[in-house]
């Protein structure tokens, strides 16, 4: 197989730029939906539940569409973004990231918020009791016990945000050196004739990618198991 190209190199890049400011800033979203989740009871509860993983269900296409009604320019609320933080998203390598992250945070949700619910919470409870406060038992019992399982989701995360191809490309289209992620850019090579060599690559790169994600995931995921309740408080 050839080397990669000076090109192809760059969209390996993009990729990987994408899908780690995709989920750095789904990161808090994340967690704190699958805490409350995991830990609250209320109303609506099982509504915002469907929500949060609607665009597992959802054809991306649409979900691209939402985000383009959401935060283009002519949107209220993408037009304020623009005005007050000068953040656009258009056409632009962030609304890959966008998008991604979206699109990613339905794994990440859900990976966390078991990894919450299976903390054990007589240790918490413990904590407590021998004069722990709640940010304390946090950081000291429930982050560590749950780490892993974050970790898990992190990295389901990104490599759903490094395969993500119907949002982005609806959203922020398909420009190369921009917004052309792996699969915008294995969708292109199909277009052209005699691409055969370079569609493999890029879709070698993209297995590779999956693969090493979903081997570490289920790692953090056993290794949680195994390390739930031996914590020293």
């Amino acid at each position: 197989m050839q080397p990669l190209s000076p090109a192809e190199w760059e969209v390996l890049v993009l990729s990987l730029k994408v899908g780690g400011v995709a989920i750095v800033a789904t990161l808090p979203v994340a967690f704190g939906l699958a805490w409350m989740l995991a830990r609250w009871r209320f109303p609506g509860k099982v509504l915002i539940d469907a929500v949060v993983h609607l665009p597992l269900v959802l054809p991306p296409v649409v979900t691209g569409w939402l985000l383009l009604l959401a935060f283009s320019p002519n949107a209220p609320f993408g037009a304020f973004l623009e005005r007050t933080l000068g953040l656009t998203f258009l056409f632009r390598w962030t609304g890959a990231a966008l998008a991604a992250g979206v699109m990613a945070l339905p794994l990440m949700v859900r990976a966390m918020r078991l990894s919450l619910e299976g903390v054990d919470r007589r240790l918490e409870s413990a904590a407590r009791t021998l004069g722990a406060g709640p940010w304390r038992t946090f950081i000291r019992v429930t982050l560590p016990l749950s780490a892993n399982g974050v970790l898990a989701a992190l990295v389901l995360g990104f490599a759903r945000s490094v395969g993500e191809f119907g949002a982005t490309i609806t959203f922020a289209s398909n420009i190369p050196g921009e917004t052309q992620t792996l699969p915008l850019a294995i969708y292109s090579a199909l277009q052209i004739p005699g691409s055969d060599s370079q569609v493999v690559r890029l879709a070698g790169l993209s297995v590779l990618l999956s693969v090493a994600a979903l081997v570490l995931s289920e790692w953090l995921i056993r290794r949680s198991g195994q390390q739930r309740g031996r914590h020293v408080i």
